[in-house]
């Protein structure tokens, strides 16, 4: 297909179609998916919720505080996210994260 040859709005056109053509193939290609691990998960005897709540890890709990600002206790950090205003400090006074260290 020569695309070179097609008006703009002959080319919207086609666009919207291949999206929508792409909606459906997705779709379908789900439904099969979905009917094949039932399927499987019917052969081996098993439900599809044992099958995939196995894999699934639970949520963890509150993550435990790893340095504490040895000045001031009440400044915490637990190593994720954003290093606070106190620990860049720390590191810009030539000090290691290791002398913090819970």
């Amino acid at each position: 297909m020569d695309l070179s040859k097609l008006s703009i709005a002959d080319l919207r056109t086609l666009q919207d179609s291949v999206k929508q053509e792409l909606t459906k193939r997705e779709q379908q290609d789900v439904a099969v998916a979905r009917e094949k691990i039932l399927a499987i998960a019917k052969s081996v005897g098993i439900s599809v919720r044992e099958l995939v709540g196995s894999s699934v890890r639970p949520k963890s709990g509150p993550v435990s505080v790893r340095y504490r600002n040895p000045n001031d206790a009440s400044q915490q950090w637990t190593g994720r996210g954003r290093q606070p205003k106190w620990i860049k400090a720390w590191i810009d006074a030539g000090k290691t994260l290791d002398m913090v260290r819970v």
